[in-house]
């Protein structure tokens, strides 16, 4: 499986619901990776660009697309940014492979 970290931001509305009604926002993440056979490893709020961060691990990009979408589309969002992350080992075999894919001046 791959590992997923998504960048959110509450819109001002759902930021006013929240504050008159808190609520712990991790179970609802996870029942949405979970509806795909994937797990959330964390969930974080920030301050600064974004409002919130998330670790997730899907069993494919097409996977973490629908939960992005569906989260995404929900409203609550007023952003969402998600970046496939890869391990150490994956890119050590990216740079080995980089190899035979490389641009090569003629005559190098």
């Amino acid at each position: 499986m791959a590992f997923y970290l998504t960048r959110f931001s509450y819109t001002p509305e759902t930021w006013a619901r929240l504050t008159k009604n808190p609520e712990d926002r991790r179970e609802a993440a996870r029942k949405y990776i979970e509806s795909v056979g994937g797990k959330l490893h964390g969930f974080w709020y920030a301050f600064g660009a974004y409002d919130g961060y998330t670790l997730w691990e899907a069993p494919d990009n097409v996977s973490m697309a629908a939960v992005a979408i569906a989260i995404g589309s929900g409203g609550a969002l007023s952003k969402i940014e998600t970046t496939p992350l890869l391990t150490v080992e994956e890119t050590l075999d990216a740079l080995g492979r980089a190899r035979a894919v490389a641009y090569r001046p003629p005559g190098a």
